[in-house]
């Protein structure tokens, strides 16, 4: 019953843990210098995992949310003339739920940059 979801299951860990040996058999030994990480060729000033302000997370939501606007907002202008009038209902429900976000966002003052 389950046997092709185990067949591919099987497939899939074979090639992920072939693919790790052999990157682990072909790879050179990096030099330390090498290894850092860098931005146009400078030495990183900070840590790659240092903190950020809390309004970039706030900030990076409210992009999200308009992100997922238009995701949706582009096949639904495919078919909003086969769907009919509820499409355009079930379209502006939509927009209004992100509509009462962008407000909330507002008023705790993610759009403050100060």
């Amino acid at each position: 019953m389950y046997l092709g979801i185990i067949v591919v299951a099987a497939v899939v860990v074979t090639s992920v843990l072939g693919m790790y040996a052999l990157h682990r058999a072909t790879t050179l030994a990096a030099h330390p210098l090498h290894a850092l990480p860098f931005e146009s060729g400078s030495v990183p000033q900070q840590h790659a995992l240092s903190r950020y302000h809390v309004r970039w997370y706030v900030a990076s939501v409210i992009f999200l949310a308009f992100d997922v606007e238009m995701l949706f907002m582009y096949p639904w202008a495919v078919v909003v003339v086969q769907v009919g009038v509820s499409a355009i209902l079930e379209m502006f429900l939509f927009l209004g739920a992100l509509f009462v976000a962008v407000l909330w966002a507002w008023r705790e003052g993610a759009f403050r940059w100060v």
